[in-house]
């Protein structure tokens, strides 16, 4: 009975252990494949769905203006469901196209995606180059750059791009003088001449125009002079010059979506004669220039 007894019990234990490595086996696989499910499930999220509407974020002057045109006037014969939503901010647009919540954005030039994707770790790429916006130097309280008293407060925009833009502006003005060689991330540390004294006043660029009647003057972007009624050719003390200017606005998508046939559409109607001649004459006074 004993022994009995005994191989009864070795029977059941081996019995449970089967079972266990049975639902271990069962459990496994089941996870295996949810895994791989999920895999797939992550793989389709993030491609690109082609299927909808092209939805670009968009600073609202005047790159939503120039995409509204193509969508009101060109984008259904070309066979694009276009959907424009306008941002104010210059990070918002890219960290919305980084995750997926707009298919591409229309805002930005070269150094500042460079400078962006470097500190943000985001994966942007640009698509086609629609236009320049040159910066301008604007004053409510002096009608000259000449004018600028000693010790007079600048406003230039706080990000790393375009500070140095502003600071290059002033420097072809003459106003200050850089030292050589400075790039795209030059900050008035690197200023080697102040002849005025001037004081700088760092401020997010939206903010640029708003601040015109605290400061005595400030260096603003062309879309938010656009937005301020301000324009380069007749209000501004000094303009950043447009030859050889690398810092064209482009329409600009997720790495790997360039090839997205909705984005491809796109690029061919932001290129086109209609635009060309759309932007040359609303921005006559050559706030805003074709750069194709």
């Amino acid at each position: 009975m004993r022994n009995t007894a005994k191989l009864t019990t070795a029977k059941l234990t081996t019995a449970k252990l089967t079972t266990a490595k049975l639902t271990t086996a069962v459990l496994a696989a089941g996870a295996l494949t949810l895994g791989l499910t999920a895999c797939g499930a992550d793989k389709t999220d993030g491609a690109s769905d082609t299927s909808g509407p092209l939805v670009v974020a968009a600073s609202p002057t005047p790159h939503a203006e120039i995409l509204n045109f193509v969508k009101d006037n060109l984008a259904k014969d070309a066979g694009l469901d276009l959907e424009v939503k306008e941002f104010t901010d210059y990070v918002l647009p890219n960290t919305a196209t980084e995750d997926g919540s707009v298919d591409a954005n229309y805002f930005q030039n070269q150094p500042y995606l460079d400078d962006f994707n470097t500190k943000q770790g985001t994966h942007i790429e640009p698509v086609v180059t629609v236009h320049l916006e040159p910066l301008g130097l604007y004053s409510n309280k002096v009608k000259s750059k000449d004018d600028l008293k000693s010790g007079a407060t600048v406003a230039v925009p706080n990000d790393t791009v375009n500070e140095a833009r502003a600071l290059k502006l002033l420097d072809s003005a003459g106003i200050i003088t850089l030292k050589d060689g400075v790039g795209t991330d030059a900050t008035p540390a690197d200023i080697t001449e102040n002849p005025k004294r001037l004081k700088f006043k760092e401020l997010e660029a939206a903010q640029t125009p708003r601040s015109l009647d605290d400061v005595d003057a400030a260096v603003i972007n062309g879309n938010y002079a656009l937005e301020a009624d301000l324009s380069p050719a007749d209000d501004a003390l000094a303009v950043e010059p447009a030859k050889d200017n690398p810092n064209g606005n482009f329409l600009a998508v997720k790495e790997g979506h360039e090839d997205d046939p909705r984005v491809e559409k796109l690029a061919k109607l932001l290129t086109s004669d209609e635009v060309r001649k759309f932007i040359e004459d609303k921005w006559s006074n050559g706030s805003v220039i074709p750069s194709f």
